[in-house]
């Protein structure tokens, strides 16, 4: 029984070796997404993080700051959901499937 416990034990710290450098690994990678026909551009790390937001010049309209945001929100979004689910893809491939409360 004790020989059994040891072999869950390592196999779990084994786990937590790869997600950590899946972390790390997620950290590096990036997803984009784009509002309004591409006008507003928005980059996201796989720690959903925003490392970059491109807008064109043509949709800044000091009439309408509304419109800007919105695609902004939208882009942004969109990003971090693609990033979300490169990230749980990633876990996924640790883990075979299982999903483990509390991981991602």
């Amino acid at each position: 029984m004790a020989k059994g416990l040891g072999n869950i034990m390592k196999q779990a710290q084994q786990m937590q070796q790869k997600m950590a450098r899946m972390q790390e690994e997620l950290q590096s990678r990036e997803v984009e997404a784009s509002a309004g026909g591409g006008m507003v551009t928005a980059t996201v790390n796989g720690a959903q993080q925003l490392v970059n937001l491109k807008v064109e010049p043509s949709v800044v309209d000091p009439e309408d700051v509304e419109m800007l945001q919105d695609l902004v929100l939208a882009a942004v979004n969109e990003a971090i959901k693609k990033s979300q689910a490169m990230a749980q893809e990633e876990m996924s491939k640790i883990t075979g499937g299982m999903n483990i409360p509390g991981l991602m």
